[in-house]
């Protein structure tokens, strides 16, 4: 019944509604935006004489809140030019469009009232069968379903997007009393394969799933910074990225969502769930009170639990003081048992670490935790039949790398129950239960992670968990081979798959010799590789602090040796028997982007952040970097087509050190391409779509490639970029480095001072490439870039 969605309409351009219309419009989907008209005329338009009646004044409201959106930081849209793919109106001219639409989305102002009137609006214009759905999170879906015809309730429910709708992947969807089964299935299958999202069906309970045990989190550790005696930063710096959460943590995510949003979800909880075990933590702090009287609401007002202030060395973030409601400095408070769980890879040994401390901060994680632990197995089956589905949409509404479940059987689930007993923490049987049998949430049977079902007491697999590939299934039985950096997965199917596992994934030796042993297995025993890793992000590039000390230490013959080493792996991945795939996502920098560039496809997350940044850190991209971006400007090009502007976009964007904002904006810069490499709206599909995609080259009689020559134009393009950096450095956009800089990455891209264009071999571009990295790590400045960006994680100009 439902098969495609070619046409979407969003009723309310607010900060939710223009967001969700723009990841629409990612998609490739048009959006009709529409808002109400103004009541009365602002000083601008009274003064250009115009009516209320005038079109532009009817779409003021709605012009003014997109305009807004896709100015935003960062942007909802994966290419500004998307914006164009929204239309833009009012309630008044163009309601009746709506009867164009597939879906119909409405996120206008959350009063019952002001949305049954929209719904009997809709009532009139909808075309029968089109979905209808409502973004609130804080009005029970069966309240707003009541009164409407038999066709509107079947095929409506609440589609909760959390925000930023292109960022966060958590899509709650809430059936109705009379939603069609079919329609939840086509909804939950739609927003994992088009919207990219983390789908997650909940029932219709107060706050859904995500919002109901983030919240409490929040809440609990807001008492417990005040219990404790703590600060916001130094809570911050307990429940952020070193316990699997976001870096904004708890404070600064409050600062960011709105003192007053959370607030009100907090109430409006206590309200709702009278009979909550835990209702007490819902309560507000005291400070919470004054912050809200005194507008210190966050982002929004310019302040709440953090204040950016000038000072006489510029300006300096300040933190609340919860006691005296006034801006200090930032504490810095350490605490031993961070700095040794920082050391530490393994999460369930890094919390162990942490919850076993004997100061403060152990005293919060043990209060924290267990807390979260006996609320969240109290919510089953309230807010949901599956644990997994808790799991889940935390993880993707949140940000968190693990779900409370998966954090107690990483803690240890036998020895948290008797901790949390002593604690006097409520515990419902089901859990009692599960310890006298001594089970686990999770477990992987015969490559299947299964998770303990609640209602059966037994182990189901995790639903549609055969869509994706996740490689922790394939780690207790399908390891081909490893070393401390790097490990090789039989994914099935003749396919293998390498891991990177050093800090940040970064490109060691180690790694190296994992890509030319992989290739060698997969050359032997098998039909094709892909190279993927489920870290946070794909690689940060070529380990810095390597070259860093090879050139302080003026080794250049061990340096040229790792960096042709690098060039020589990089080609073999170029130049195999077998197709060799890569699945990036988020920052696939330097090294990371060199090993895209010579791959036979690449499968990009949408949220790809790609780029030769080597530039940066007073060099140039030496592992073959420079050399792929100097064939792709001319390789495509037919007789008559000018040469220089497409050599000079690719000199430019080395030269900027440009990194794409999305995987779209990749293919813009020439680091993707559309012959060969695929998007992955949802992160989760990629290792899968590299597989088929692997498979699919070699089902084709896959043969390696043959060598390519390049064209070079010589002093043609030498004396243009020369020209160029001269003007930069004119114009004080450069400094004298950058131009340094800037002329050996002008002799390498024209292939040297050639007296006319010619065709090189990639080994000629090599190995200017690789001479001009090892001049450049001889420069004093280089090596100072070269520390600072190992110091700072920053890069300096100098």
């Amino acid at each position: 019944m439902y098969k495609r969605i070619k046409k979407v309409a969003v009723l309310g351009s607010g900060v939710m509604g223009s967001r969700i219309a723009c990841h629409f419009a990612n998609i490739g989907i048009e959006a009709l935006l529409l808002d109400i008209c103004p009541r009365e005329l602002n000083e601008k338009e009274k003064n250009a004489g115009l009516s209320l009646d005038h079109p532009s004044v009817k779409n003021r409201l709605v012009t003014e809140a997109f305009q807004q959106c896709i100015k935003s930081n960062p942007s909802p849209l994966y290419l500004k030019s998307y914006a164009s793919r929204v239309e833009l109106g009012n309630f008044d001219d163009d309601f009746d469009k709506v009867a164009e639409c597939d879906w119909i989305l409405e996120a206008v102002v959350e009063r019952l009232d002001i949305k049954q009137q929209v719904y009997e609006r809709l009532e009139k214009v909808r075309k029968p069968g089109s979905i209808v759905s409502s973004n609130t999170s804080g009005i029970p879906i069966h309240m707003l379903a009541e009164g409407r015809s038999e066709d509107f309730q079947e095929n409506f429910l609440g589609t909760h997007f959390f925000n930023p709708p292109r960022y966060l992947p958590l899509l709650e969807l809430i059936p109705a009393p009379k939603t069609k089964p079919a329609l939840l299935s086509f909804m939950q299958d739609f927003g994992t394969r088009f919207l990219g999202k983390t789908s997650i069906v909940c029932k219709d309970t107060p706050a859904f799933i995500a919002n109901r045990v983030g919240v409490m989190a929040m809440m609990n550790a807001f008492h417990l910074t005040k219990e404790l005696g703590l600060s916001v930063k130094t809570v911050d710096t307990l429940t952020g990225p070193i316990v699997g959460r976001p870096k904004s943590a708890t404070f600064r995510t409050s600062d960011v969502v709105g003192l007053d949003t959370l607030i009100h979800v907090a109430k409006g909880l206590q309200k709702a769930v009278p009979d909550d075990e835990a209702i007490k933590t819902f309560d507000l702090p005291d400070y919470l009170e004054k912050m809200l009287e005194q507008n210190k609401l966050g982002s929004k007002t310019g302040e709440g639990f953090y204040k950016k202030v000038k000072t006489e060395k510029g300006k300096e973030i300040k933190m609340l003081d919860l006691n005296s409601l006034e801006y200090v400095s930032a504490d810095k408070k350490q605490f031993s048992s961070i700095a040794q769980a920082k050391e530490v890879d393994d999460f369930s040994k890094k919390l162990k670490i942490l919850l076993s401390a004997k100061d403060e901060s152990g005293q919060f994680y043990r209060a924290h935790f267990f807390a979260i632990f006996s609320y969240v197995a109290n919510r089953i089956p309230e807010i949901s039949d599956t644990l997994v589905a808790i799991d889940q949409a935390v993880k993707a509404g949140f940000g968190w790398e693990n779900g409370p479940f998966e954090t107690w059987d990483a803690i240890g689930f036998e020895k948290s129950l008797t901790a949390m007993k002593e604690m006097q923490l409520s515990i419902p049987n089901w859990i009692q239960q599960m310890n006298d049998e001594g089970k686990t949430f999770y477990k992987v049977e015969n490559g299947v992670r299964q998770f303990y079902d609640v209602a059966s007491s037994t182990y189901k697999a995790i639903p549609g968990r055969d869509q994706f590939i996740y490689l922790d299934d394939y780690r207790a039985d399908k390891v081909v081979w490893e070393n401390k950096e790097a490990c090789i997965l039989d994914l099935g199917d003749g396919i293998l798959n390498l891991e990177f596992r050093s800090k940040m994934n970064t490109l060691g030796g180690d790694v190296l010799a994992a890509i030319h042993k992989a290739i060698d297995l997969a050359e032997e025993s098998y039909q094709g590789l892909v190279i993927a890793n489920e870290g946070k992000n794909f690689s940060v590039g070529a380990n810095i602090g390597l070259i860093f000390m090879m050139a302080a230490e003026q080794d250049y013959d061990e340096l040229n040796f790792a960096i042709k080493h690098f060039q020589d792996t990089m080609m073999r991945i170029r130049y195999s028997h077998i197709p060799v795939v890569l699945a990036v996502h988020q920052m696939c920098l330097g090294g990371g982007t060199e090993a895209a560039l010579h791959a036979d496809a690449v499968i990009a997350s949408a949220e790809t952040y790609m780029g030769l940044v080597e530039f940066g850190v007073g060099v140039i991209p030496g592992g073959g970097g420079t050399k792929e971006l100097t064939a792709r400007a001319t390789e495509h090009l037919v007789d008559g087509d000018i040469e220089l502007p497409h050599l000079k976009k690719q000199y430019l964007n080395i030269g900027m050190a440009k990194v794409s904002t999305s995987a779209m904006e990749a293919f813009g810069l020439g680091l993707l391409q559309y012959h060969k490499d695929e998007l992955a709206s949802n992160a989760d599909r990629r290792i899968l779509a590299a597989k088929k995609k692997c498979l699919s080259l070699a089902e084709k009689g896959y043969t390696m490639p043959i060598k390519k020559q390049v064209r070079v134009l010589g002093k043609q393009s030498l004396g243009m970029f020369e020209v160029g950096a001269e003007s930069m450095l004119s114009a004080n956009y450069i400094s004298e480095h950058d131009r340094k800089i800037s002329q050996k990455l002008a002799w390498v891209m024209s292939g040297g001072d050639l007296s006319e264009p010619s065709t090189v071999t990639e080994q000629y571009l090599l190995d200017l490439e690789r001479e001009a990295f090892l001049s450049l790590c001889g420069e004093r400045k280089t090596l100072e870039r070269l520390q600072h960006m190992l110091k700072t994680g920053k890069p300096l100009r100098n």
